[in-house]
C-alpha cells in the first residue's frame, strides 16, 4: 500500500500513514497527479528524532479522498532528492519552502529560490537583500521595482517588473516580508482558546474560513463525537462562511470598478458590503468574524432576533446588488478594461495547481464544498460557479455569481434552521480546554475559504500534543497565477490584476 485513503476531516493514527522508500514515494505522487482531478492539498516535513519526516497529501477531487503517504530521512545525510517539480511543476513551492525550513537540497528543481524567510531557516545567509531576481538583458529591456513598502494598507511584498517598453514579458513576486512563525505558536500555545484566536488572525480577511478548518480538526482530534444536535451549530458555521465570502467579494468588485474609474460602481458596491460586515458585529460581536467559532460548541447562538435581521439585510442587498452588478457588467467602458485582461488558460492552472477562484476561472471543478464537502455542505449537492476566459473579467463575473449562489445557499440553510426541532451544542465545556488530545494521530482539515481551498493539518505525539502543524492558504498555490497574468500585458494593467485575484500576503508569510 502507497498511500492510506482518509475522509476531510478524519483523524487517523500517524502510524497507519505508509512510509515510503523516496524512490516510491516520487513515483506514486508523479502517476497520481498527472491525473487532472488530483492535486497537492500540502506537502511538508518536520522533524522526528534524528530524521526529518515528510508527509504529502493528495486530494482527489473526483473520488472525494485524500491520499495520505510519507517517507523519512536521516538528518545526518547529505540531503539530496529528486525534486518531483521536474515533472510536477505545481510541487515548486512546496519543495522550496521544505529546502528553506530544513537545508534539503532538490535536485534539478527548476526554480530553487528561498520563499518566506523565517528566523530558523536552514541557510541564514540567504536574505532579502540577495534575492535571486531572475533578469531578462537587452538594450531595450527595463526593470521596474515596485513595494515593498506600499502605499494605504497593502501588506509588504516586492514586485519586480521586467519589460520592453510598457510590456511585462516577467514578473517575480518576492514575498517574506512578514514572516510571523504563526505555525512555531500553535505549538508553543498551548490552550485551546490561545491557538483559537490564532487560527482567526491567520489572515484577517478570512477569519471565519481559517477558524473554521481549525475547529473542524481540532474536534476531530479532541475525538468529539457529533450526533443530530451538531445539525445546527454545522448550518451556523456554513452561514457565517458564506456570509464571509459575499462580504469580501462585494467589497473586491468595487475596487475593481475603482480601478477602472467607475465610480458609481465602486461607490455602491462598497456601501453593500457595510450591512454584511455589521451584521457579523451583531451576530457576534466583531466585524470580521472573530470569536464566531469555539472548538465543542457554539458561543454566539442564531437567535430569531438575528434570524430576521438577517432576513431583512439579505432583501435589501439583493434588490440594490442585482440592478448594480446588471450597470456594471453591461457597460461597455467596464467590459473593454475587464475584458481579455490578465488572461490566462486551463493548462497553465492545471501547471501550477491553481484552487479556489483562480481554478474555476477557467473552468477547473475544484471546490472543497463540492469535492471534499464539510459542515452542512454535507447535506447539500454543490455545484461550482466556473468561468472560462480566466481573465479579469472572468475573475469579476466569479466573483458576482457566487454573491449570488451564495445568497440562495444562505436562505436554504435560514430555512432549515427554524425547521430543525434540534439544539446544537451551545454550553461552554470547560473540561475540553484541559483535556488531551487523542495520541499518535494525524488529522487533515479543508475548507473553501472566499480565495479558495484551505488547508490545516494537525499531528500529535504519543503524549496528546501537538506535534506538528501545517497551514495553506490558497494564496501559496495562486501568487504564481497573477507572475503569469501580467506577461505580455502593459504595467499599467497590473493594479487591476492585482485586485481581481486579491491574494494574501500574511496568509502566505506564515
Amino acid at each position: 500500500m502507497k498511500s492510506i485513503e482518509i475522509k476531510n476531516n478524519e483523524s487517523i493514527s500517524i502510524f497507519d500513514v505508509p512510509v515510503l522508500v523516496y524512490a516510491d514515494f516520487f513515483e506514486f505522487v508523479v502517476a497520481m497527479m498527472k491525473k487532472k482531478e488530483v492535486h497537492c492539498a500540502s506537502y511538508f516535513a518536520y522533524p522526528i528524532a534524528k530524521k526529518l519526516k515528510f508527509i504529502c497529501c493528495l486530494a482527489d477531487d473526483k473520488a472525494k479522498n485524500l491520499h495520505l503517504l510519507s517517507f523519512e530521512l536521516e538528518i545526518e545525510n547529505n540531503k539530496k532528492l529528486p525534486s518531483i517539480s521536474q515533472k510536477i511543476a505545481a510541487m515548486h513551492i512546496y519543495e522550496r519552502e521544505i529546502a528553506e525550513n530544513f537545508g534539503v537540497v532538490f535536485e534539478n528543481h527548476p526554480w530553487s529560490k528561498p520563499v518566506r524567510y523565517p528566523f530558523d531557516r536552514a541557510d541564514t545567509s540567504k536574505t532579502m537583500q540577495n534575492y535571486p531576481f531572475f533578469k531578462i538583458e537587452g538594450y531595450d529591456t527595463h526593470e521596474v521595482g515596485v513595494g515593498p513598502i506600499h502605499a494605504g494598507i497593502i501588506e509588504p511584498g516586492h514586485f519586480r517588473f521586467s519589460c520592453h517598453g510598457e510590456t511585462v514579458h516577467h514578473l517575480e513576486i518576492q514575498l517574506g516580508y512578514q514572516h510571523r512563525g504563526v505555525e512555531k505558536m500553535f505549538l508553543q500555545k498551548k490552550h485551546l482558546l490561545q491557538r483559537t484566536i490564532l487560527s482567526e488572525n491567520i489572515a484577517g480577511d478570512t477569519a471565519i474560513g481559517h477558524s473554521l478548518a481549525f475547529v473542524n480538526m481540532m474536534e476531530s482530534l479532541y475525538g468529539i463525537e457529533k450526533n443530530i444536535m451538531w445539525i445546527k451549530m454545522d448550518l451556523y458555521r456554513s452561514l457565517a462562511l458564506e456570509l464571509e465570502r459575499i462580504a469580501i467579494h462585494v467589497g473586491d468588485i468595487s475596487n475593481l470598478c475603482l480601478d477602472v474609474a467607475y465610480q458609481l460602481g465602486n461607490a455602491v458596491f462598497g456601501a453593500l458590503r457595510t450591512p454584511v460586515i455589521n451584521f457579523f458585529q451583531l451576530w457576534c460581536g466583531n466585524r470580521f468574524g472573530k470569536g464566531m467559532l469555539r472548538v465543542g460548541y457554539n458561543p454566539h447562538p442564531f437567535t430569531k432576533a438575528l434570524y430576521e435581521r438577517l432576513i431583512k439585510i439579505l432583501e435589501e442587498f439583493d434588490i440594490r446588488y442585482m440592478e448594480m452588478q446588471h450597470r456594471t457588467f453591461s457597460l461597455p467602458s467596464v467590459s473593454n478594461r475587464f475584458q481579455k485582461c490578465g488572461q490566462l488558460t486551463k493548462e497553465q492552472m492545471y501547471a501550477i495547481g491553481a484552487v479556489g477562484m483562480a481554478a474555476r476561472m477557467v473552468g477547473i471543478e475544484r471546490d472543497v464544498r463540492q469535492s471534499h464537502p464539510f459542515n452542512y455542505f454535507e447535506h447539500l449537492v454543490y455545484e461550482p460557479v466556473l468561468q472560462e476566459t480566466g481573465d479579469v473579467n472572468a475573475r469579476a463575473m466569479l466573483r458576482n455569481l457566487e454573491i449570488q449562489k451564495s445568497m440562495a445557499y444562505i436562505r436554504i440553510m435560514l430555512t432549515q434552521i427554524y425547521r430543525l426541532n434540534v439544539d446544537e451544542p451551545q454550553k461552554y465545556n470547560p473540561e475540553i480546554y484541559t483535556q488531551k488530545l487523542k495520541k499518535n494521530q494525524i488529522c487533515v482539515s479543508l475548507t473553501e475559504g472566499w480565495r479558495g481551498e484551505i488547508c490545516h493539518i494537525g499531528v500529535t505525539d504519543e503524549t496528546g500534543e501537538l506535534k506538528h502543524y501545517k497551514i495553506k492558504d490558497p494564496s501559496m498555490h495562486n501568487w504564481t497565477a497573477l507572475a503569469l497574468a501580467l506577461r505580455e500585458n502593459e504595467i499599467s494593467d497590473f493594479p487591476i490584476n492585482n485586485k481581481s485575484f486579491n491574494l494574501s500576503y500574511c496568509g502566505f508569510d506564515l
